[in-house]
C-alpha cells in the first residue's frame, strides 16, 4: 500500500452495503433504543416526503400504492405529511391488504385522522403528479402474485414520475434480480443503509437513482452486521494509484505480457496492448501470429511485438513476464490451447479473459495462485455449468462461486461489475454505462488490470482498482461524445487520466 493511503475499509465506510438480515439487526436495535418501532417508520415517512418535495415541488396529486406491511406504513406517514402539506392525495392498495403490522395500522391511522382517503385498486389508477411506490420493502423473496403484478404494471404504465420507498417493489435487495415483475422507479429512497442488490444487475433498472436517509442511526448500532459489498466510485482510485517516484523506470514500472490474436482476432489483442500502455505499464510485449505482427507495430511502436508459432516458441516471453494477460483473440484451436496450457503453467500472475476462460470451461486447468478470471455472464455460466439466467439471478453468488471453484479472484462483468475474492468482502463498481456492451471492451479491461498487477497491486487491488478505472474512463468517454457509437479505443486517453488521480 502506498505510505499515504488510508485503508480501504476505513476510507470507504459510508459506501458498505447490507443485505435485509442486516438491516433488519438495526431495525431492531433501533426499536429498542428509542422505545418502539413507530419512531423509526415516522422518520422514514417524513425523509421521504422531503425527497418528494426535493425533486417535484409542484406536484399537487400525489398518489401513494402501500402494501400492507412496514413498507406501507411508510407509504402512509408520508401520505399524512403531504395531505397536511394541502396536497390532493390517495393511498390505493390491493384488496385485502389493508395494513397488517402494527406499527403500519398505526400509521394508516394517523392518515385517517388528518382525513386521508384510501382506493382499492381495481385495475386502473387515477390522475396523479407523482406516485410513491411503498408496496413491498426489503422483505420480498417471492415473485408478486397476478394482482400484485397488475398493480405493478399499472404504476409503471403511468404517466407521473415514481419515487420508490427503500426498495422498488418486485425488486429483490440483496441479490438485484427481479420476480416476475417490478416496479420501474424515477427514484429511490433507500432507510438506513445502502443495498447492495439495488447496484447490480437487473434492479439497475428499475431503482432509478438513489439516494439514502440513513435516519439518523448511529453507526455502532452496524457493529456485528457483516457488509455484504462495499461501493466503489473513481475517487477510490487514489487509494491504488500513488503518484510515481521520481527515480523510476520502465523496468519498476511493470511487464506485461499479452497473450492472444488467433487470425481473424488481431484487433482483440491490440486493445489489450494499448490499455496495458495507457494504464502505466512500463513494458509491454505481445504474443500472437505473424500475420498480425506488421499491423500491430504500425498502431502501436510502443509494444514489443512477437511471432509465436507455438507453445515451446512462447517460453522466452513467459520468461521475462511480470504479468500475464491471456486470451483477447485467442481462439480456441490447436494454437490457442497450446498457449493457454504453457500460459497457465507459468506460475506467473495470470489474468485469463475471452477465449482463454472458454478453454478453462472444457479444458479445466490448476491456476496459479491469486489468477484474475474476467467473464461476462455467458462466460460464468459455461464456468460453472449453470445457466445464464442463473447467473443473473444472483450475481454476487455466481462470483463467490467462481472464485470457490477455481481458487482465483473474479470480476463478473456486466451492469454492476461485482470484484470477488476469498475471505474478501465483494466490491461493487459504481461507474459503467450501456454504451460499453460492445466488443472489444473486455480487451481492454484485460490490459488494465494486467498491468496494473505489473506494477505491483495484489490481485484483488489490481482487479478492483483495473474495473473501476476502465469503469470510470467508458463514462468519461460516453460524456464526451454519448454512449451510442462508443468504442473501446475511445476509452484510451480517458485511461491515462483515470491512472494518474493526482491531476
Amino acid at each position: 500500500m502506498p505510505h499515504d493511503a488510508v485503508p480501504l475499509s476505513d476510507a470507504f465506510a459510508a459506501d458498505s452495503l447490507y443485505d435485509a438480515a442486516s438491516l433488519r439487526v438495526v431495525e431492531a436495535r433501533a426499536a429498542q433504543a428509542l422505545g418502539e418501532g413507530f419512531g423509526l417508520m415516522s422518520r422514514a415517512g417524513q425523509a421521504a416526503w422531503r425527497e418528494l418535495l426535493a425533486h417535484w415541488p409542484q406536484a399537487q396529486r400525489v398518489l401513494v400504492a402501500c402494501g400492507p406491511g412496514n413498507n406501507g406504513g411508510d407509504g402512509y406517514v408520508l401520505a399524512r405529511h403531504a395531505r397536511q402539506a394541502g396536497r390532493q392525495v390517495v393511498v390505493v392498495h390491493l384488496p385485502g391488504h389493508e395494513p397488517r403490522s402494527e406499527l403500519a395500522r398505526r400509521a394508516a391511522q394517523d392518515y385517517f385522522a388528518v382525513g386521508g382517503a384510501v382506493e382499492r385498486f381495481e385495475g386502473s389508477l387515477p390522475p396523479a403528479d407523482v406516485i410513491v411506490d411503498a408496496v413491498f420493502g426489503i422483505g420480498l423473496s417471492r415473485e408478486p402474485d397476478q394482482a400484485t403484478q397488475a398493480l405493478i404494471a399499472q404504476i409503471n404504465a403511468h404517466h407521473a414520475p415514481v419515487l420508490a420507498l427503500d426498495v422498488a417493489s418486485g425488486v429483490d435487495a440483496d441479490r438485484g434480480c427481479v420476480m416476475g415483475a417490478a416496479v420501474i422507479a424515477t427514484r429511490t429512497i433507500e432507510f438506513i443503509a445502502g443495498k447492495a442488490g439495488l447496484r447490480t444487475g437487473a434492479a439497475l433498472d428499475h431503482a432509478g437513482v438513489l439516494s439514502l436517509a440513513n435516519l439518523d442511526i448511529p453507526r455502532d448500532w452496524f457493529d456485528g452486521c457483516p457488509v455484504h459489498a462495499q461501493r466503489l466510485t473513481p475517487v477510490a482510485l487514489a487509494h491504488w494509484l500513488a503518484p510515481r517516484r521520481r527515480d523510476s523506470h520502465k523496468g519498476s514500472n511493470g511487464r506485461v505480457l499479452c497473450i492472444g490474436g488467433e487470425l481473424g482476432s488481431g484487433g482483440a489483442i491490440v486493445l489489450c496492448a494499448q490499455a496495458a500502455l495507457r494504464s502505466g505499464a512500463g513494458l509491454v510485449e505481445v504474443a500472437t501470429r505473424a500475420q498480425h505482427v506488421a499491423a500491430l507495430l504500425a498502431r502501436l511502436p510502443e509494444a514489443m511485438v512477437n511471432e509465436v508459432v507455438d507453445a515451446q516458441s512462447l517460453q522466452p516471453a513467459l520468461d521475462r513476464a511480470g504479468s500475464i494477460a491471456l486470451g483477447p483473440g485467442l481462439g480456441q484451436n490447436e494454437w490457442g490451447r497450446g498457449l493457454y496450457e504453457r500460459a497457465v503453467a507459468s506460475a506467473k500472475p495470470l489474468l485469463l479473459d475471452a477465449d482463454a476462460l472458454n478453454l478453462l470451461a472444457t479444458h479445466p486447468f490448476a491456476l496459479p495462485a491469486d489468477a484474475v478470471l474476467t467473464p461476462h455472464p455467458g462466460e460464468a455460466a459455461r464456468l460453472l455449468g449453470i445457466t445464464t439466467a442463473q447467473v443473473q439471478r444472483d450475481r454476487f453468488a455466481a462470483a463467490k462461486a467462481l472464485c470457490e471453484r477455481y481458487a482465483c479472484v473474479a470480476v463478473l462483468k456486466g451492469a454492476g461489475t461485482i470484484v470477488a475474492a476469498a475471505h474478501e468482502t465483494p466490491r461493487l463498481i459504481a461507474a459503467g454505462n450501456p454504451g460499453m456492451a460492445v466488443g472489444g471492451m473486455g480487451d481492454v479491461l484485460s490490459g488494465v488490470i494486467a498491468a496494473l498487477r505489473a506494477q505491483g497491486l495484489a490481485a484483488f487491488e489490481a482487479a478492483s482498482a483495473g474495473a473501476l478505472l476502465h469503469a470510470a474512463a467508458g463514462d468519461a468517454a460516453a460524456h464526451e461524445g454519448g454512449e451510442r457509437g462508443l468504442l473501446p479505443s475511445d476509452l484510451m486517453p480517458w485511461l491515462r487520466h483515470f491512472v494518474n488521480p493526482e491531476r
